[in-house]
């Protein structure tokens, strides 16, 4: 996944503000989702959400506007309630190393109570990413 760093996403010296991290780990995520076939909504829609209970983030050096982050996400562990997510982002044209990241993610109910995710999901998230036709 790509993303380019626009003016917004940066403070005064040009340089990706710290926090913008963290929403492009989501916007990865919902894309890792996407790919194999889970809609944020439709498990929401049928009573199951995920929320961040862990992140964390590795600066290894500036990220700047204008340049494009490719976003490499992997599942890094998974259990029954929860999964991680590593990220790794580079800039694209010289693949420099910005930032790597992990967030750890528990399944919960309409109530907010850990849940146990079903079968079908499971094995969505430790599938490979659906073709399109």
């Amino acid at each position: 996944m790509e993303i380019r760093i626009y003016y917004e996403d940066t403070d005064c010296g040009g340089v990706v503000y710290y926090a913008k991290y963290l929403k492009y780990f989501e916007r990865a995520r919902t894309h890792y989702l996407e790919e194999r076939g889970l809609s944020v909504a439709g498990l929401r829609d049928v009573g199951t959400q995920f929320m961040v209970v862990h992140a964390e983030l590795d600066y290894r050096s500036p990220g700047r506007y204008g340049e494009t982050l490719v976003i490499e996400t992997t599942l890094a562990s998974v259990s029954q309630a929860s999964f991680t997510f590593a990220h790794v982002r580079r800039e694209r044209s010289s693949e420099r190393l910005v930032v790597e990241g992990s967030a750890k993610l528990v399944a919960v109910d309409e109530q907010l109570k850990i849940k146990r995710l079903d079968k079908p999901t499971l094995a969505a998230l430790q599938g490979p990413p659906q073709t399109r036709s």
